[in-house]
């Protein structure tokens, strides 16, 4: 990461400091093997189990659900305001309730709280942030510490350190630690053990001084996409929110779904960054991809293959465990948001109307 150099702004040091943050997480796994004990035993009575936050938060719980429904288990993914104000029936005691705020002050977190309070009982509540002396994590019933650190701009350390310990609760909720290889696996293990490797494949990202300014001369147009599958939404979902919290509009869009009518936005003013790591998806991915040039849009891909469309920029990732992908494969957009904001003229990372904390509706 030298040609990082000091880091002309807060922005982009957050960005090279996820790996530290990765190891952090990590580490503090070790001191919430209570926790998630107690998760585990907690998912065992389980009927349902439920995932929410906002933003990054919310964006961040892709992969846990998505792993729990590969082991046979319906979780839902619910962002808070929605939970609050239109689904809490959902909810019962026979409910685990996966809450997840950087802050802890969320204002649609902290509401629902509130409101399960009022009941006469409640579901099993985990709280997941950056730190534990906030209002959510001093009420839940089970408490995970990010160790993320302080961060002032668009969620980066707090968004990769929210991975580490969502996978290890995935991993107790599932009962993924049952069998692995013939072999007991431990979730905190398990967890722990792709942290570090994403952390040095997030620096092996970082280390290319040309990714950068090659993204940003590919992103010329008015228009501008993330698309992924899966467990890799987490990254496009939170790739388009970094680049809207600098400045540049984006959406994102599941791969498949962008056939269903936004493909009318297909052609030379478009340019669709298609996160394409997930195998069970990756050749229609790529095959997407290659559609997507054919209409003259500007493309590119972000993958762990080799292989990309001929006129699409290919960006490759190392490959690493599907809980972790998304803390590699977003870094390419946080190169881009930044880049962007820089050229825009805006100080990058900078709230202008927005805030850190959403502490209103």
């Amino acid at each position: 990461m030298k040609w990082l150099g000091k880091f002309p702004d807060s922005f982009l040091a957050e960005i090279g400091g996820q790996p530290d943050a990765l190891r952090r997480a990590a580490l503090a796994l070790l001191d919430h093997r209570d926790t998630i004990e107690a998760l585990r035993d907690a998912g065992r009575r389980a009927g349902s189990v439920v995932f929410t936050g906002m933003g990054a938060s919310y964006d961040a719980c892709y992969p846990a659900v998505n792993e729990l429904a590969v082991h046979g288990i319906l979780a839902l993914q619910i962002d808070a305001a929605e939970l609050l104000h239109f689904r809490s029936q959902v909810l019962s005691p026979a409910t685990v309730l996966v809450l997840v705020s950087q802050s802890g002050r969320s204002a649609e977190v902290v509401r629902l709280l509130d409101a399960l309070e009022e009941r006469p009982e409640r579901p099993v509540v985990l709280s997941v942030t950056n730190g534990l002396e906030n209002p959510l994590a001093e009420r839940a019933d089970l408490r995970l510490d990010t160790r993320a650190g302080a961060e002032e701009g668009p969620s980066t350390m707090t968004f990769v350190s929210s991975l580490v310990q969502l996978a290890a609760a995935a991993g107790a909720l599932s009962e993924r630690s049952s069998r692995v290889g013939g072999v007991k696996a431990d979730p905190i293990e398990r967890a722990s053990a792709a942290a570090h490797e994403a952390s040095e494949a997030v620096e092996t990202v970082l280390d290319d001084e040309t990714l950068a300014p090659r993204i940003a001369d590919a992103v010329d147009q008015e228009t501008l996409v993330v698309l992924a599958r899966g467990p890799a939404r987490a990254a496009a979902e939170m790739g388009a929110l970094t680049l809207k919290e600098c400045g540049v509009t984006a959406e994102s869009y599941e791969t498949a779904a962008f056939r269903h009518g936004p493909f009318e936005l297909a052609g030379p003013g478009l340019c669709a960054v298609v996160v394409a790591t997930e195998p069970e998806t990756c050749s229609l991915d790529l095959a997407f991809a290659a559609d997507l040039v054919g209409t003259g849009a500007s493309v590119v891909v972000v993958s762990s293959e080799g292989d990309v469309p001929q006129g699409a920029l290919g960006v490759r990732i190392p490959s690493v465990d599907r809980l972790l992908s998304p803390a590699v494969s977003i870094v390419p957009i946080q190169l881009l948001a930044w880049r962007l904001a820089n050229a825009s003229g805006r100080v990058p990372g900078v709230y202008t109307r927005a805030s850190k904390v959403t502490t209103r509706e």
